[in-house]
């Protein structure tokens, strides 16, 4: 029998399936992913955006899921601090509110405690009517407690993973379909349609891992013929981006009458996140957008707390995916559990394994639990790894942010200091090397808008598999808030001329 391309195959570039390739990579697999669009261009790029333990959670019981994620915190922030570091929220405490002071002061007891919490600050109270949280909200909150979680720059998060992959062996297709997936003689052939350009080839592979996210079930049905119950729950959540409304660094977690609960978050130096929702989805992930009913509820609950209230006019940008939730039967889409769940099918000989569900936080665990499976099925190789790495631009302390924006501001003074925040936040130590040689802003080369300079785009289409000025502008930069519709254009254009420059 002739041997197989690879020893695993993965479908699907999310946080998941990027996490698992890097794991088996790093442990001496060959290892293969396809991803049909850009790398977390689905559920992965559209979370809040959050490292946390899920203090929500605990009301539903799931005390493993919020321990692993907790503790999971510390380990994320020292593998990436530049795309991940810790902040304060502020949980604002009206009498006679949807959930008891004694229930939050427990909660926080237990988040506190129960995740091996060594760098992030511990929970603590707050008087609103003295402390600057306060100053933005209504009088009517006099108290708040305040606890520590972290933030992550989620599509970044994706995309390092894969890099670092491929660093260490994978081979990676981006804009690369699953069209088929079949076992034949104990190895699974698989068909891969290029998206761009429709061009068809075949791998073969001793396992397959279908970490597709929304879309594992149509690759069950439609790319292997498993026609069997539906075992995703599609959840909706949206965002609202709004115009700065405080200027407070910490984050606020706001509790709505209907017991779900929302958060309003610093972003991008000038605006406000407010998200998420939660509803049962049953659409074409692909074509998910906001609805009004999910816009007016974001306003209507945000401006419960904010003195000056949300109009929909605030909004500068939204944002929606599907969480792809394991089908556990609860009735409210808020109740369906997040923690995730894996299958391994080898009923046809060559053995398959499903994800379902997962969180960013948990994604490293989630993949090493993967390659538990993956050993016990095709022979393990190496021992588990990430929990003492860094992903590539993070070699540097977890507090060390702000020496390597000094160190940077030093080498490149004609830089502003703006910009040197976000390049260190978006690429850490990698940012030196991508401005090697540059003693002016001319050495960048054109502007496009924003502090989005041609260097970087070079960079992000050689290094990162950037095909389109949306792949830049929405998941590797967040400039698209900051473009015009011409300047769009004129990185559209510039983009169309170097496509042979592309990493994929």
């Amino acid at each position: 029998m002739t041997e197989p391309d690879t020893d695993i195959f993965v479908i699907g570039g999310g946080i998941n399936g990027c996490g698992i390739a890097r794991d088996a990579a790093g442990r001496g697999y060959s290892v293969a992913l396809a991803e049909m669009s850009d790398f977390g261009s689905g559920t992965s790029s559209g979370s809040t955006k959050l490292i946390h333990g899920g203090l929500r959670y605990l009301e539903h019981y799931e005390f493993r899921l919020v321990r692993e994620a907790l503790m999971e915190r510390e380990v994320l922030w020292a593998m990436a601090p530049h795309i991940i570091w810790p902040m304060r929220f502020v949980l604002p405490f009206q009498k006679g509110g949807v959930r008891p002071a004694w229930l939050i002061r427990l909660g926080l007891f237990l988040y506190d405690h129960l995740g091996g919490r060594k760098l992030l600050p511990p929970t603590k109270s707050l008087d609103m009517r003295r402390d600057p949280a306060g100053k933005p909200l209504k009088p009517l909150f006099t108290k708040a407690f305040e606890y520590s979680d972290g933030w992550v720059d989620d599509a970044r998060l994706v995309v390092l993973n894969a890099r670092d992959a491929a660093q260490r062996g994978a081979h990676i297709l981006p804009r690369t379909k699953v069209t088929r997936a079949e076992q034949r003689d104990g190895v699974w052939s698989i068909e891969l349609e290029d998206t761009r350009i429709g061009a068809l080839r075949r791998m073969t592979a001793r396992m397959l891992v279908n970490a597709a996210g929304p879309w594992v079930d149509q690759v069950l049905s439609k790319a292997m013929g498993q026609n069997g119950r539906r075992r995703v729950r599609l959840v909706q959540g949206s965002h609202i981006v709004v115009k700065k409304k405080f200027d407070d660094p910490r984050a606020y977690f706001f509790q709505n009458p209907d017991n779900r609960i929302i958060f309003a978050i610093p972003y991008q130096q000038d605006y406000t996140l407010i998200g998420t929702t939660d509803r049962d989805f049953d659409g074409d992930p692909k074509k998910i957008e906001i609805s009004q009913e999910e816009v007016g509820y974001l306003c209507s609950a945000a401006s419960e707390y904010f003195l000056d209230p949300v109009q929909t006019e605030d909004i500068v940008w939204t944002y929606s995916a599907v969480r792809p939730l394991y089908d556990d039967g609860a009735s409210k889409a808020q109740e369906a559990t997040r923690d995730y769940v894996l299958k391994m099918d080898q009923s046809s000989g060559a053995p398959l394994l499903n994800v379902f569900g997962g969180k960013l936080t948990t994604y490293r665990r989630l993949a090493e639990h993967a390659l538990e499976k993956i050993g016990e099925a095709i022979g393990a190789k190496g021992a588990p790894w990430t929990a003492g790495s860094h992903l590539p631009g993070g070699e540097f302390p977890a507090t060390g942010y702000e020496e390597q924006v000094r160190r940077l501001l030093q080498l490149f003074p004609f830089l502003i200091e703006s910009h040197a925040r976000r390049l260190i936040r978006a690429y850490g130590t990698d940012t030196f090397e991508m401005l090697a040689g540059a003693k002016s802003p001319k050495d960048l080369g054109t502007l496009f808008g924003g502090d989005l300079y041609a260097r970087e785009v070079d960079w992000l289409i050689e290094r990162e598999w950037a095909y389109s000025a949306d792949d830049i502008l929405w998941r590797r930069t967040k400039q698209g808030l900051r473009l015009t519709t011409d300047q769009v254009h004129t990185l559209e254009e510039y983009m169309a001329a170097v496509p042979a420059r592309s990493a994929g």
